[in-house]
């Protein structure tokens, strides 16, 4: 027989532990991310009474593929859209936060005398809170409905967002040992260079592919092109320096965009879990009891540095995002803990070689010990807020309050800022795909030209066919960005409104007429030997042509068509099957009041009854504003709307009448059938006997169904099969029916007297 590969019995060993230990967690109610991190523990190789995984090579390669599918999924559950429209309210709160903490934990590591590398990456674990912990808690603790904890979620988005490019930045950052801040920008530059161009092609060319073979893809065909296109993406962010996570992570914001992304989602999760599970298993291993007993101090020190730093720093970073001083308490209390992508910081500082071996087993135990204490931390904000509350004057309470509410209402941005704005956005995206497409055309089409005009002569006949194609190609990209916005609302205002406006209007036309123009002067200098003045000269040629250009104009007007709606797709369909939220959700005018979605259980009891008859109103304050129902959405539902098992309302409400609504709508269900076995249906045949009391009656004068809960389902004739049994049809004595019904009702039947 042979013999069965060690990797084969590590995963063996790792799945078995991890679903034991995880079902013990569930059944504790903690995150099953510590129960895999202990899973780990228990398999690792330092711990000697139980058996351990062999090959930590592959453990560790299965685990970067985990790292990576995680953040597929995480870039699937993102939407870029979402983050612009959240405002600057969470982008304050996260940068604060994620600033103090980082500077919070390089302090932290200096006094411990740890190394700069250690600190540095040190400080970016402490700064990543748990968005699956801390939607985990609030879900169980009822709170995921309320207004705090939607902040709370934005806000994580934000860090995981920063959390990406941190990782980019710490990878740079370790590369060499003096970075300086001319390199640091670089590295940023670079950074928003890729990001920008995968998201605008990406977003361009994957929908519309996917768009073009949608009759043709099925489940298995989807889940193989979406992870093809991760793994895809994976390889090609590391072949231009940055980590296979990152590229995985665009990917998925990608797919999001799409209205593919849901099912992709789903088809994904299993495969995210199984090698999730194997990263946070892996995370487990590294864990040495020798270390913790050795750091135990810095351990407790790093615990309370997160509760203390979060509470404080978290609380004010909120309240600079426009958060009233009770809701910053919550959302700063809530945050504090550290997870999943400060084990992925750890292991990014691992493979980079460039933290202690002694960091991540720290790390590891900070997390769990936070972890725990997070629903309490979560309990103990109202209190905290109440004993603040007391303690402090009432009118610094009061003006903290109206200084926060004050800055969530900010005045409506001026013309000028939104039409430059729009225009700054255009030009570094429009430079951004220019940039890209040169060097695309430099680096594939021009060695290919050369190589069909081989000679020094027939060189330059190479080099013109290629600056000829390029700016064939890059044409509609120059022409927006000199003339895009030039005919929007804003500019239109700004023109009429003073004569003062009209030469700054006209500069920003000479400013991006002039970089157009250095685009061009970049090919000719790449590619001839001209003078400067006559390249310039042909600059300005060629941007005339294109801008006076019908066909350039068509095919600029075409392309930005099709990339908004492709962005829009998504948007599109949920409008269509009634999955989107309403415009006014973030316009109601009193701050404790917002909408949040409720599902009907499946179980409940009030399915089957009217808005009416339920009264949700008169008993909880709360108004229902649409309910969801299998794709379609019935807005204004009037008294008379049944509700269904599975419909979603949508319900607008305070904090306080949502909790109360929540318990109602999980409380308010069907108890467990204790008598499952009994509610058997079983087939059984009756004789009508001369003394039954169904003689001469008709089916419908017996009562069977009503008086034994009964059916009868045919009559026997001596045919192959049952006949029909008539409901005006008279028993007679000698008749055999068939009757269906449970045990208990069939014996009352077959016992009946009278």
């Amino acid at each position: 027989m042979a013999e069965l590969p060690p990797m084969i019995a590590d995963l063996a060993l790792i799945l078995m532990v991890a679903g034991v230990v995880t079902l013990i967690f569930k059944r504790l109610k903690q995150p099953l991310v510590l129960g895999y991190i202990v899973a780990g523990f228990l398999v690792s190789p330092n711990m000697t009474y139980t058996p351990s995984a062999v090959d930590m090579a592959n453990v560790h390669l299965w685990a970067d593929i985990g790292v990576m599918f995680l953040l597929f999924s995480l870039g699937l559950d993102f939407s870029f859209k979402k983050i612009l429209k959240m405002g600057a309210s969470p982008v304050i709160s996260a940068i604060t936060i994620i600033f103090c903490m980082m500077m919070l934990g390089i302090v932290v590591g200096h006094v411990f005398g740890w190394g700069k590398m250690d600190c540095i990456f040190l400080g970016g674990m402490l700064a990543m809170s748990s968005t699956t912990i801390i939607y985990k808690a609030f879900d169980d603790l009822g709170l995921r409905q309320q207004q705090f904890a939607g902040m709370v979620m934005s806000v994580l988005i934000l860090e995981d967002i920063l959390a990406i490019v941190m990782m980019v930045m710490l990878s740079a950052l370790a590369s060499g040992s003096d970075m300086g801040g001319g390199q640091l920008l670089q590295s940023v530059m670079r950074i928003g260079f890729f990001l920008i161009l995968w998201l605008v092609v990406g977003i361009f060319a994957i929908p519309l592919f996917l768009r073009r073979v949608r009759r043709l893809i099925n489940n298995e065909v989807l889940l193989i092109v979406a992870l093809g296109l991760c793994c895809a993406m994976a390889v090609f962010s590391t072949k231009v320096g940055f980590s296979s996570a990152f590229g995985a992570f665009i990917m998925g914001s990608i797919l999001a965009e799409t209205i593919e992304a849901e099912r992709i989602e789903k088809l994904v999760e299993p495969v995210k879990n199984l090698f999730g599970a194997v990263f946070f298993v892996s995370v487990g291993m590294l864990v040495d009891p020798k270390i913790l007993v050795e750091y135990a101090i810095p351990i407790l020190c790093l615990v309370l540095t997160i509760i203390v730093g979060q509470s404080v720093f978290g609380t004010i970073s909120f309240m600079l995002g426009g958060q009233s001083l009770k809701s910053a308490m919550r959302c700063g209390f809530s945050m504090a803990q550290i997870g999943e992508f400060s084990f992925i910081i750890a292991s990014l500082g691992l493979s980079l070689g460039v933290i202690g071996d002694f960091l991540y087993p720290v790390v590891v135990a900070v997390s769990v010990i936070t972890t725990f204490l997070t629903p309490y931390m979560i309990r103990l904000a109202t209190p905290a807020y109440n004993n603040l509350e007391k303690r402090l004057p009432g009118k610094l309470i009061k003006s903290l309050n109206q200084l926060a509410m004050g800055n969530t209402h900010s005045q409506e941005e001026s013309k000028w800022k939104r039409l430059l704005t729009q225009m700054t956005i255009n030009t570094i995206v429009y430079s951004i795909l220019s940039s890209a497409s040169i060097a695309m055309m430099f680096a594939f089409v021009l060695p290919v030209t050369r190589k069909m005009l081989p000679g020094w002569e027939l060189h330059w006949y190479a080099n013109a066919i290629t600056g000829v194609l390029t700016v064939a190609l890059i044409a509609p990209f120059l022409r927006a960005m000199v003339m895009k916005k030039n005919h929007s609302e804003e500019w239109k205002a700004l023109w009429a409104e003073s004569n003062r406006n009209r030469l700054p209007l006209l500069f920003t036309i000479l400013v991006r007429f002039l970089i157009a123009v250095s685009f061009i002067f970049y090919i000719c200098n790449f590619l001839s030997r001209f003078t400067n003045a006559l390249m310039i000269t042909i600059g300005f040629v060629v941007i005339v042509l294109i801008i006076l250009s019908r066909r350039t104009k068509h095919r600029s007007i075409t392309l930005e068509r099709l990339f908004i709606q492709n962005l829009r797709s998504r948007d599109i369909e949920a409008q269509v099957h009634g999955k989107k939220r309403p415009l006014y959700e973030g316009k109601l005018l009193d701050r404790d009041i917002h909408i949040a979605d409720f599902t009907v259980p499946f179980n409940s009891t009030w399915m089957g009854q009217s808005l009416s008859q339920l009264k949700l109103g008169t008993k909880y304050g709360v108004h229902v504003s649409s309910i969801l129902r299998g794709g379609r959405r019935i807005n204004i539902p009037d008294g008379y709307n049944i509700l269904f098992p599975g419909d979603v309302l949508q319900v607008i409400g305070s904090d306080q009448q949502f909790t109360a609504f929540r318990d109602a709508i999980e409380n308010e269900v069907l108890g467990i059938d204790v008598d499952v076995e009994m509610r058997e249906m079983k087939l059984r045949q009756l004789i009508i006997g001369t003394d039954s009391p169904f003689v001469g009656q008709t089916l419908i004068e017996s009562r069977i169904r009503d008086r034994f809960s009964c059916m009868v389902v045919g009559l026997e004739e001596g045919k192959e099969s049952l006949s029909p049994y008539s409901p005006n049809r008279k028993f007679r004595a000698g008749d055999i029916i068939w009757v269906v019904g449970e045990q208990d009702s069939l014996d009352a039947l077959f016992n009946i007297k009278d």
